[in-house]
């Protein structure tokens, strides 16, 4: 059991990654009945931002601390690629594992919200000049990186939203 973990997939061919208490290396795949144990992840993760298939995800982020690391999974194993430019946890995202967007996220705890995106090409983190028009931590994402969506959070300790933005 865990929370703060996150997933990609479809809905017979799915991934559950990281998560808390405590803080997580776990991976598990789900193939349409049950789930059956991954290969652990590099880095212990919580409160970042997932986002692609089975067999080709990407976890990017972490916090508190907030750190910049990513890791591409392959769906067997997991492997350290280049880290995002601002080290960030409690984000969003969204896309495949060759093409995807994060945005938002907080770089301490108890945070306050970040507007900043970055686009994955594969490869490399771009900063994005189109930023969130609400800054916000421990949000939702969803879509891919031509088409996202980023929904909920919290731009402040004791402030939630109810907002919606388009990528």
């Amino acid at each position: 059991a865990r929370y703060a973990l996150q997933g990609a997939g479809t809905q017979t061919a799915g991934l559950a990654f990281g998560g808390t208490p405590p803080i997580s290396t776990a991976t598990e795949e789900y193939g349409g009945t049950s789930w059956t144990a991954g290969n652990a992840m590099n880095t212990a993760r919580r409160y970042f931002a997932g986002f692609g298939i089975q067999t080709a995800a990407i976890a990017a982020g972490s916090g508190p601390p907030a750190i910049a690391t990513v890791e591409s999974y392959d769906g067997t194993n997991w492997t350290a690629v280049n880290s995002m430019n601002t080290a960030r946890g409690a984000l969003g995202g969204a896309g495949t594992a060759d093409a995807g967007v994060v945005f938002g996220g907080s770089t301490s705890a108890p945070g306050t919200g970040l507007t900043a995106t970055e686009t994955w090409d594969g490869t490399n983190w771009s900063t994005s000049p189109a930023s969130l028009a609400t800054g916000r931590y421990i949000l939702g994402g969803a879509g891919t990186q031509a088409s996202a969506v980023a929904f909920g959070g919290r731009n402040a300790p004791t402030t939630f939203l109810n907002a919606t933005e388009e990528w």
